[in-house]
């Protein structure tokens, strides 16, 4: 069969693209969705390079994974195809050094979620936490010397996608937290952090779509995890959950396992206080604090 040099350039793309999706490296995928974003609107290496204001010979670099994307080069890339922080977030996954091992697969999951339950030891759970508290967490770990500040700013700013992508989308997911009592006495960033994050927490589950209970210290030994977990219902129905550890994180996929994990997260609904008795303690904490 002969083909012409049209015929032949879509050939030799669907080959690039069996390639560089057979590949680990985020570079490449990076690449891979530029490519495909700038084909979409039919623009040139040098077109998109002119719109960015780069050199057309760093976008074919970028693109074919030879060269790895600055973070500057993500935002424009956002700000050109108007991706609202897609290739941001996709330049965070190339510098995962921030994030959590296995955290960044339980990020995927959680953007296209249609039901998400989680329960939290200690800390409010990221999804529900303020910026300020946040900052105070990763501000703690720099401190320690567990992390550099570039890697706090990384956490924070991705956190900050992550809620967006959850909780402001068009349409949002169900969402179930029920958070152990030490979430809310412990005074994370000091008192007016905390009287900010209780303030947000109560805003939430005033939201119909959001359900928000506590999980009292009197339940002892008959609390169901002893490690924070997240269960996430998927478009296609299937359940999948999430756990971690000080060293990595980890997404469960086992029917038996998730099942089991749905049954004690049940159990522990039944046994925490009810949604009106959970804000009437939120409330108070956050009285005795100002």
């Amino acid at each position: 069969m002969n083909f012409d040099e049209t015929d032949a350039w879509k050939a030799r793309a669907i080959v690039d693209d069996m390639e560089v999706d057979a590949t680990s490296s985020q570079a490449t995928r990076f690449g891979l969705e530029l490519r495909r974003s700038r084909r979409a609107r039919g623009w040139s290496q040098i077109e998109l390079g002119r719109r960015m204001g780069y050199s057309n010979t760093l976008v074919s670099y970028i693109e074919g994974g030879k060269r790895p994307p600055t973070r500057n080069f993500a935002v424009k890339a956002d700000e050109v195809f108007e991706t609202d922080g897609k290739f941001v977030e996709l330049w965070r996954r190339y510098t995962r050094a921030a994030l959590l091992e296995g955290f960044e697969e339980f990020a995927d999951c959680e953007r296209r979620c249609r039901r998400l339950r989680t329960f939290q030891l200690a800390v409010v759970p990221g999804i529900l936490q303020t910026p300020a508290y946040a900052a105070a967490m990763e501000a703690a770990a720099v401190r320690r010397g567990s992390i550099t500040q570039t890697q706090a700013d990384e956490r924070s700013a991705f956190l900050a996608t992550r809620q967006r992508q959850v909780l402001d989308r068009k349409s949002p997911p169900v969402i179930q937290a029920v958070m152990d009592e030490s979430c809310l006495l412990r005074p994370i960033g000091g008192r007016s952090v905390m009287i900010e994050q209780l303030n947000h927490i109560e805003e939430l589950a005033s939201l119909p779509h959001i359900t928000i209970q506590v999980a009292p210290l009197s339940l002892a030994e008959y609390r169901p995890f002893l490690l924070p977990v997240t269960l996430l219902t998927l478009p296609d129905r299937t359940v999948v959950g999430y756990s971690e550890s000080h060293l990595r994180g980890f997404l469960e996929r086992g029917h038996d396992t998730v099942s089991a994990w749905e049954r004690d997260y049940d159990h522990l609904q039944v046994e925490s206080l009810s949604t009106g008795a959970s804000r009437t303690m939120i409330h108070a904490v956050r009285k005795e604090l100002q």
